[in-house]
């Protein structure tokens, strides 16, 4: 039985390709040609990518009537450029390099690529890579440079403490965190050229208090002055990042004023803080409409399993690919959170750990959340509220749940009898 598609055949009349390198940008136009009804006209034209060339570029695609321009996804060169047009007017897609590939054995060069990306592009072919808005687009140039400096400032507090290592300073045995007061006030002191033991476990403060006699255990060592410039450096290189973070927090705060509703709805959800909020809303922004169901925005993500089937058989169905590494890693973060309480997400993922493992159930809590995130960003009117741990129980079909609990006695070695009661 026949039955209709979505599929389009409509051509697109007026498109323009760019295939964008550091130093050039290769256009190519395709067109109707007037005088012969349904052939095509096509102009291949090198551009630089300084500005006033771009300029050029945007001129000459507005007065041969381009409606779309596409372009792939070249490192960062593309961003200039698709701004350029975006401002201009112009419906710019950004296109995954991937979904655009040369046929083998043809031969590659910028001129052939323009053309055929174009041949693609005019023929709908192809589909748009998610471009933020520049509101969002900010605010995620923040988030992003603020994750890659607390990285940074995790990586130096890791050097830190392998130099202390390196001295015979054993802090990090008794301390859990040497970069707490009592840790920093101690690096301080010995940096400054104390080495008696019993002086530096007196600087303790509160609890640490309690570990004075480890303390000047483990502050016998072989600190030299030679690991004082290293240590002095180091520590000056983590204040100097922090105070950077601290100042990006400031700046994230200001951008994100205007979503602040969104921020605080998306908080509320099991596991996620108000970082991992900011940072979702920064990297999905705040339309939907972009991703038509839940399932789209998962798929984008690469929180999805795919399919691939051959012979009747289904291979691979365990791998989601390689997503946005940013939205990932909070996600991952927000689900092990999650898992540590006692609610639907805490209850959910411990169940799945214990049948699939831990990484999966990772991987399937980050999609129940971004779910959740797609439906309240959605309806500004939901509000997240948790099923409770009993939620799944409740829900289970009576003799599945009789079938189970006979089965997991059975395996204990009893014979069940069941009597209904009275």
């Amino acid at each position: 039985m026949l039955k209709p598609t979505q599929d389009s055949e409509e051509i697109i009349e007026r498109v323009a390709a760019l295939d964008i390198g550091k130093a050039e940008v290769m256009c190519c136009v395709r067109v109707p040609d007037q005088a012969r009804p349904g052939k095509r006209l096509q102009e291949v034209t090198p551009y630089s990518t300084m500005t006033r060339s771009l300029l050029l570029l945007a001129d000459r695609l507005d007065a041969l009537g381009v409606t779309r321009v596409v372009m792939e996804s070249t490192s960062d060169y593309w961003k200039p450029v698709f701004y350029l047009l975006e401002a201009h007017g112009f419906e710019t897609w950004l296109v995954n390099a991937k979904d655009v590939k040369h046929l083998p054995g043809r031969p590659k060069t910028d001129r052939l690529d323009a053309v055929w990306l174009c041949k693609v592009a005019e023929r709908q072919m192809i589909r748009p890579s998610f471009v933020p808005p520049p509101p969002i687009r900010r605010l995620r140039d923040l988030t992003r440079y603020r994750r890659d400096l607390v990285e940074a400032c995790t990586a130096e507090k890791q050097r830190v403490e392998k130099l202390l290592e390196d001295a015979q300073i054993k802090l990090s045995v008794v301390a859990s965190d040497i970069f707490g007061v009592s840790g920093r006030d101690m690096m301080a002191v010995l940096v400054a050229s104390e080495r008696d033991p019993k002086v530096l476990a007196q600087l303790a403060r509160t609890s640490m208090r309690r570990k004075i006699a480890r303390l000047e255990e483990a502050f016998t060592g072989h600190f030299t002055d030679h690991h004082a410039f290293l240590l002095s450096t180091m520590l000056a290189r983590v204040d100097t990042i922090t105070a950077d973070v601290a100042r990006i927090d400031g700046k994230v705060e200001e951008l994100i004023a205007p979503f602040a509703g969104a921020v605080d709805r998306l908080d509320e959800i099991t596991g996620v803080g108000r970082t991992a909020a900011q940072v979702a809303i920064a990297e999905i922004g705040l339309d939907m409409t972009r991703f038509p169901t839940p399932g789209h925005l998962c798929s984008w993500a690469k929180f999805t399993p795919g399919v691939s089937e051959s012979a009747g058989k289904r291979k691979g169905a365990d791998s989601t690919g390689h997503g946005n590494p940013y939205l990932a890693r909070v996600l991952g973060e927000a689900a092990v959170a999650a898992s540590r309480t006692n609610t639907f997400l805490g209850e959910r993922y411990r169940g799945i750990a214990r049948r699939s493992g831990a990484k999966k159930a990772n991987v399937a809590i980050g999609r129940s959340i971004l779910v959740i995130i797609w439906h309240l960003l959605s309806d500004p009117n939901t509000r997240y509220q948790d099923l409770g741990t009993d939620f799944y129980p409740s829900h289970t079909n009576t003799q599945r749940r009789i079938r189970n609990h006979i089965g997991q006695l059975n395996a204990l070695g009893y014979r069940v009898t069941l009597e209904p009661a009275a």
